[in-house]
């Protein structure tokens, strides 16, 4: 990959759409009220977009209400040829959609790509699932009537992004809702808003009716989306991001008994046993802990790795995580990009140095990056303790903390030792113990003898404090579906 330039960089962010958009027109915010999103690589400001009110987000559900009829009777057909439109299109702009996810989030521009081609993968399943919602008639047990359930759409949705796969986690919920017939009030992460602007512009060119779809970009997620929550006109919330925001978002939805997904924490452990290929599952661990530069609930949070493995492991994966380059994700060769803000970074910071504190070694890393911009070095820490905090907390950043054990109860034991349950990983070559430990972890996810478990096609979702409900598969689109059933008398 060549090095972006400052010129490229300009034109992308500048033909960016900055407004609010809501019932298919682009506004200012009430007030013309504008917050700063900035680069984390360079902490400069790269633009300003709308910030919301409460009353533009009373605005946007409005039109979101306004719409949802004529969208429930919306042929499916067409409704999955919008979806299929809108990714074709998000495949014809992946360069410069990548270069907007990278400056305003931070990740190489390769890993934008990625992002950006897993994110267009759920507009293209679900419009697929868009013509398969069914319903069925049966024969009552007694035969003295019939019985007919339908799949109607929930209704209008309410959704909360987070920062760190600014398009995928939106495409993984409005790709459903479209399919299903619903309409939506979308709040991406204020760090990150320019993605979903300009996956809104995709759609609205795509043919997606006015009010379908609102974008409400907000430096205040709860003063601009506590209303529309309150309202009892939504039917729906999804939302992404940490456990304790999703304790406080439950508490409101239950004032309206709203549908809710939430996709929480993760503290993912990535075992390895003793008959493991240990150069597989090196790799797999490259995979697992450093998409995302380690900012991502899937990623592998702590490894358990087995008595006899652990040293090959452990100096192994310090050779792969030392070579990996860090800098701004626009340079060419650049693997590691900045965290998304000094808070994070001082959160990665902490952790490792409790770790070290209570007698983990930095085999390598350990410090933040030089410069400008909020960098922390890879890094690979051995001979973790139990009470180490980086065992216990979700880390978001390019820190492996490596533990051993010496049988396959004590590892699911301390695989399951975490409040949390969204993925786990599973590295061995025997077939009998892969389904013991499979079966046994407390986790909606496991990847066994590989590093990546998302995919469109499957349910991806967790259990525990890592949430409920599943985005993705053909469970994605029961999240916005209301069954209901008719008693028919033939008498």
């Amino acid at each position: 990959m060549s090095t972006i330039t400052a010129t490229q960089e300009q034109d992308v962010v500048e033909r960016a759409p900055k407004g609010l958009f809501i019932g298919g027109q682009w506004r200012d915010a009430t007030g013309g009220r504008t917050l700063a999103v900035e680069d984390p690589s360079t902490t400069e400001t790269l633009a300003e977009v709308a910030d919301a009110t409460p009353e533009d987000a009373i605005a946007a559900l409005d039109a979101a209400v306004a719409a949802q009829a004529a969208w429930a009777k919306h042929p499916p057909r067409e409704r999955g040829e919008i979806l299929r439109r809108a990714w074709e299109l998000i495949m014809a702009r992946t360069d410069e959609l990548a270069i907007l996810m990278t400056l305003e989030m931070g990740k190489p521009i390769a890993e934008s790509k990625a992002e950006i081609a897993y994110a267009g993968e759920f507009f293209r399943w679900f419009a697929e699932e868009a013509v398969r919602i069914e319903g069925r008639y049966a024969q009552a047990p007694n035969g003295a009537g019939r019985m007919l359930t339908m799949r109607q759409p929930v209704g209008p949705c309410i959704f909360i992004t987070p920062w760190n796969f600014p398009l995928a986690m939106g495409t993984r919920k409005i790709g459903p809702a479209i399919a299903a017939g619903c309409t939506m009030v979308v709040k991406p992460a204020q760090q990150t808003p320019l993605s979903m602007l300009a996956l809104a512009q995709i759609l609205a060119e795509a043919g997606l009716p006015d009010g379908v779809l609102n974008v409400v970009t907000a430096s205040s997620s709860g003063r601009t989306m506590g209303p529309l929550i309150a309202d009892p006109r939504a039917r729906k919330l999804s939302f992404t991001g940490s456990t304790a925001v999703g304790q406080r978002l439950m508490q409101q939805a239950s004032e309206q008994l709203l549908r809710v997904s939430m996709e929480l924490g993760g503290n993912a452990p990535f075992l390895v046993f003793d008959d493991a290929d240990v150069d597989a599952a090196v790799q797999g661990a490259m995979l697992a802990k450093m998409r995302n530069g380690g900012e991502a609930c899937t990623a592998a949070n702590r490894f358990h790795v087995g008595e006899r493995v652990a040293d090959e492991f452990t100096t192994k994966l310090a050779e792969r995580i030392g070579s990996l380059k860090l800098g701004r994700g626009t340079q060419a060769g650049v693997d590691v990009g900045p965290l998304i803000d000094d808070g994070q970074r001082g959160i990665v910071r902490d952790l490792v140095s409790d770790a070290i504190a209570k007698g983990a070694t930095a085999v390598v890393g350990g410090q933040e990056g030089d410069g400008r911009g909020y960098f922390y070095q890879p890094t690979v820490l051995a001979g973790v303790p139990a009470d180490a905090k980086v065992l216990e907390e979700e880390i978001f950043g390019p820190v492996a903390p490596i533990t051993s054990f010496d049988d396959e109860e004590a590892a699911v034991a301390a695989a399951n030792r975490t409040e949390y349950g969204l993925v786990a990983y599973v590295y061995t070559r025997d077939l009998k113990r892969a389904l013991r430990v499979v079966e046994g972890l407390e986790t909606g996810m496991v990847g066994l003898n590989q590093g990546i478990v998302s995919n469109a096609a499957a349910p991806f979702g967790g259990v525990k404090h890592s949430g409920f409900g599943r985005e993705g598969g053909h469970e994605g689109i029961e999240e916005y579906l209301d069954t209901k059933y008719v008693a028919i008398n033939l008498d």
